[in-house]
């Protein structure tokens, strides 16, 4: 995916491939510290408890930074890896804060918002030269207040282009203790993500319980996007906010399809119950429901991965995600079958682009100049 010289000479490419799912963490785990007050800024503050241990530690090995500090904490890396390895246009960057674990809803609030004040000075400041790092609103949805509080003060920034909650809530997020956070996003053109999150929160990871394994872990923690999916519909959230926009990122969409036959089914002959859906739920989630494509289920007959595209409609709702620097990190050149050009244009960046109104071109900057230069070496 190296650019020309004709585009580089041009001083405009076309925007191509947008990553949505590109995780920054602390160099350190006080850094967040320095971006709170007290008497918060004296507590300790929980940190992802990880009770199931994936390969290599969930990290890409050579994501390492030299200096030892966590894989994904360099932005430089990030740059060199993702905008230049892989040749990414815009990066989403999804901070992987666990919210969802304090139980004490103002210190999750104050924990959302140091973790929003970090990333703004870390990542969308300087190193940001090149506009090509967009990120998420941290919130804490145990605090609905403090959440629509926390969009307010940062709607405007240009850099900031959805709002973040974790997998494991209290509750389903179609439920109307959620409606004024959803109200707030979608006043302000902002959709929210959806992020799995430590499985070590207010609900476990499956709907019977704590498993075992690994495998069992990271098998099964889609059902808990099922219900995601299932309650937003069902509640109505996208008749009462009609221009508000949902984004899964990892959890797999290839159960999409079964789910949503399921529930257009089941919605024929239970309508009376939810009058105020107006529409069969799959043609909701067409039009609110966007879907990151990591990790992606591989058949091990790839065709069969593309009659499940066209069944859940992925030319409308799938989005390209990397996962970097997590230990199944997906390259766009080797995660997928051989597509149809209007297929893979859709799911690599016009469906992202169109979510987020990134423009159609970008101005050439220095990674483009040095990615031309060696190609796909880096």
């Amino acid at each position: 995916m190296a650019q020309t010289a004709v585009e580089i000479a041009a001083h405009e490419v076309p925007v191509t491939l947008i990553d949505c799912d590109v995780h920054p963490y602390l160099k350190y785990p006080d850094e967040l510290r320095e971006y709170m007050r007290e008497p918060w800024r004296s507590r300790t503050i929980p940190s992802r408890r990880q009770i199931y241990l994936p390969p290599g530690d969930g990290r890409r090995l050579d994501a390492l930074p030299a200096d030892g500090s966590p894989a994904g904490s360099d932005p430089k890396l990030v740059e060199k890896q993702v905008l230049q390895g892989i040749g990414a246009d815009y990066v989403i960057l999804i901070p992987s804060s666990s919210i969802s674990i304090i139980p004490d809803p103002v210190f999750a609030a104050e924990v959302a918002q140091a973790w929003n004040d970090w990333q703004i000075d870390t990542w969308l400041g300087a190193y940001n030269r090149h506009g090509r790092f967009k990120s998420s609103i941290v919130i804490a949805p145990q605090h609905p207040e403090r959440a629509v509080e926390e969009i307010e003060r940062l709607a405007g920034h240009p850099h900031l282009v959805q709002v973040l909650v974790g997998s494991s809530a209290p509750a389903a997020y179609g439920k109307r203790q959620y409606h004024p956070i959803w109200e707030a996003a979608a006043r302000h053109n902002l959709p929210a993500a959806l992020h799995v999150e430590s499985p070590v929160g207010p609900t476990p990871p499956s709907p019977l319980g704590y498993p075992t394994y690994f495998l069992e872990f990271h098998t099964l923690y889609p059902t808990i996007y099922m219900t995601h999916l299932v309650s937003l519909i069902a509640e109505g959230l996208f008749e009462k906010y009609p221009d508000f926009q949902f984004v899964f990122v990892e959890g797999g969409s290839a159960w999409l399809a079964p789910i949503m036959w399921r529930m257009d089914k089941d919605w024929r002959g239970a309508r009376a119950e939810a009058p105020w859906l107006k529409r069969r739920p799959s043609e909701y989630l067409r039009d609110h429901i966007r879907f990151s494509t990591q990790p992606i289920e591989e058949p091990e007959n790839p065709r069969h991965l593309l009659q499940i595209f066209e069944m859940m409609e992925a030319e409308h709702i799938l989005m390209f995600a990397s996962d970097y620097p997590h230990w199944d990190f997906d390259d766009p050149k080797r995660a997928f079958p051989r597509m149809p050009d209007t297929l893979k244009r859709r799911i690599f960046c016009e469906n992202a682009r169109e979510l987020y109104r990134l423009p159609a071109t970008r101005p050439v900057d220095d990674l483009d100049r040095m990615r031309a230069a060696v190609g796909d070496q880096i």
